[in-house]
Parts: C-alpha cells; sequence; structure tokens
C-alpha cells in the first residue's frame, strides 16, 4: 500500500489552494478633509463670508455679499465632488495562478485587468523628495498603473506588499 495522499496532484500543487490569494488589498484615494472636517471648514467660511458680506454691504459694496455666496456654493460644491470621487476604489490580488487589477469608478463603472503571475513585473517611479510618484504593473506590453490615487507612503506600502507576493508566487513556481 502506497503511503501520502491520493488527492495529491503529480506536479506538487494543492488544487483547492492554487487560486488562494497571497496577496489581497483595497486600494481607496487619499482623502484629507473627514466629513466632520468638511462641516466645520464649511461653517468656518460661511461665518467668513457673512460677517465680511455684512461689512460689505454696509460700507455700500453690496455686489461683493453676492460673489462670497457664489465661493460658498463653489466650495461647496467642490468638496462634495471630491467625496463623491473618494468612493472609488482598486481592488489588487495576486494567486498562484493570476494577478488581477480591478477599478471601481465612483459610479460603480467596473473594469479589471488579469495577468499571468509569471510575466507580471512591478515598476516604480520614484522621487527624492516626493517620494513614489507611479508604481505599474507590467506583463508583457501591457502596463497598468496601480493605486494611482493613493498617496507616496501609501503606495510604497502596497510596492512591498505586490513585490513579495509576486516573488513568492515565482518562487513556488
Amino acid at each position: 500500500m502506497a503511503s501520502g495522499n491520493i488527492h495529491a496532484h503529480p506536479d506538487g500543487l494543492d488544487p483547492d489552494t492554487i487560486d488562494r490569494p497571497v496577496f489581497q488589498a483595497t486600494i481607496r484615494p487619499h482623502q484629507s478633509l473627514s466629513q466632520d472636517g468638511f462641516k466645520m471648514v464649511m461653517i468656518g467660511c460661511g461665518l467668513v463670508s457673512v460677517v465680511t458680506s455684512v461689512a460689505c454691504v454696509r460700507a455700500g459694496f453690496w455686489p461683493v455679499a453676492g460673489f462670497f455666496g457664489l465661493d460658498m456654493i463653489g466650495l461647496y460644491v467642490a468638496l462634495k465632488v471630491s467625496f463623491r470621487r473618494g468612493r472609488s476604489f482598486e481592488e489588487v490580488m495576486i494567486s498562484p495562478i493570476e494577478v488581477m487589477l480591478a477599478r471601481v469608478t465612483h459610479r460603480g463603472e467596473r473594469r479589471e485587468w488579469r495577468f499571468n503571475p509569471l510575466w507580471t513585473k512591478l515598476t516604480k517611479v520614484e522621487d527624492d523628495e516626493y517620494g513614489m510618484q507611479t508604481l505599474t504593473l507590467v506583463s508583457r506590453r501591457e502596463y497598468v498603473v496601480v493605486a494611482r490615487d493613493a498617496s507616496p507612503p501609501e503606495r510604497e506600502v502596497i510596492a512591498q506588499g505586490l513585490t513579495r507576493a509576486l516573488a513568492q508566487v515565482k518562487k513556488g513556481f
């Protein structure tokens, strides 16, 4: 009677774990302003606008008040657009059989790229002063930027994880 696992793959690969992720991350855009921060900025700017508008109206410069109102509307719209875009994200997954990058926009539109991990490498563009500027997955002749909305320090952490995972997958084969 032979010893060993009857279900073992002839190449030594376990079919139950071959597609299990070695690395998995969800990357969200860097948001420097929280919801509470948004309220504080709007209240602070609103108070400055009202006080300045009242002073301008009393001095006879009434059109200035309208421009302060337009400024507040512009600030509100810009911050709301920023928050909406902050709902976008990227998913990166590396398994022994696949590198998958999915990009989901703030509208829910999804685009995916899939690569063979053995043919995929990671390229980085770094600046001494500003840190990591771009991180790109390259497979054959296809280039896809990863973590494009992340901050440079976040990109560095993601690059380390991707580099380790790609090396681990390539070492296993």
